[in-house]
């Protein structure tokens, strides 16, 4: 590997973990682990079956299941009918879920903070890179 290259993987290394360590922090605030966390954020955007939530995260769906059942106990999260399949079921957030997951998100200053710096052109230039890496 060129030294370029190297540095780059170091540097969005640095940032991947800096991006988790706050984001488990932030997590922490609401008495939430970062893994419980990061399935509410997916949610408060739209509800979908475990499956696809365990795809998502990059992990087993049975894993994922235990993380709906406790979000469910705090009444942030609830499971439904799919209305495209009713033998499916969809995990949602609930409006106190939403609620969370904004108040959650708004209190990552990491991405925020930095990313602000930035001028809009960079910003879109830094985001168009990011897509390409990601195919």
């Amino acid at each position: 590997m060129d030294p370029l290259t190297l540095e780059v993987v170091e540097l969005i290394g640095t940032v991947v973990a800096r991006y988790y360590e706050e984001y488990d922090t932030a997590a922490a605030r609401h008495q939430l682990t970062g893994a419980q966390a990061r399935v509410l954020g997916l949610l408060s955007r739209e509800p979908m079956p475990m499956r696809r939530i365990a795809e998502q995260l990059k992990c087993e769906p049975s894993n994922v299941t235990g993380i709906v059942d406790r979000l469910e106990a705090r009444g942030l999260v609830e499971r439904r009918p799919d209305p495209a399949d009713r033998r499916v079921k969809l995990a949602a957030a609930t409006e106190t879920g939403k609620d969370t997951a904004t108040r959650l998100r708004a209190s990552l200053g990491f991405a925020r903070e930095p990313l602000a710096a930035l001028s809009e052109h960079d910003r879109a230039t830094l985001r168009d890179l990011l897509r390409q890496m990601l195919g």
